[in-house]
């Protein structure tokens, strides 16, 4: 069981590390995200996937893990969070108190990097809100008659299907 908890610790707090990387990479996506720069934005989202896939290792890692814990305690590891497990290592206050440390801190980690991307989203939809302003603009401006003018200043009348418009179909 020793092993087994220290093999959950240690899968915890990798997943850590691995968070606190992600923070400033999501904090620089911001940043990215504001200065509306695509180049960065698809760089910086393949480091965010790279990071991701980490955790998604980890957490296999994790659950597999709290199974074999479960399985030894003859308890169902779907009952098995945390915090259920930080009780039950009341006779091992060292293992106790790793565990408590590093779940305090995946919390508040993980609620840090939600906050963030709540930010990212809210961003990132205000920028698309803008692009259907400007199209929007664009192709009523379009539309618009007697805004076409010739070399001698007259109004030009052309037909609709003649302004370049594209198809929103496609």
């Amino acid at each position: 069981m020793a092993s087994l908890m220290e093999e959950l610790i240690t899968t915890l707090e990798e997943e850590q590390r691995v968070y606190d990387k992600l923070l400033p990479i999501e904090l620089e996506k911001t940043g990215i995200i504001v200065e509306n720069d695509l180049e960065k934005l698809q760089k910086i989202t393949e480091q965010e996937q790279e990071a991701i896939q980490k955790i998604t290792d980890l957490e296999h890692k994790r659950q597999e893990t709290v199974v074999n814990i479960g399985t030894v305690i003859s308890r169902d590891p779907a009952s098995l969070d945390l915090k259920t497990i930080i009780s039950l290592l009341d006779k091992q206050p060292e293992e106790q108190r790793r565990l408590s440390m590093v779940h305090d801190s995946l919390h508040s980690t993980i609620h840090r990097l939600v906050d963030i991307n709540r930010q990212n989203q809210s961003l990132i939809e205000q920028s698309l809100e803008l692009i259907e302003f400007n199209m929007n603009f664009i192709q009523s401006t379009r539309m618009s008659p007697g805004n076409n003018y010739d070399k001698h200043a007259s109004g030009v009348d052309i037909p609709i299907s003649q302004t370049g418009m594209f198809d929103a179909k496609q």
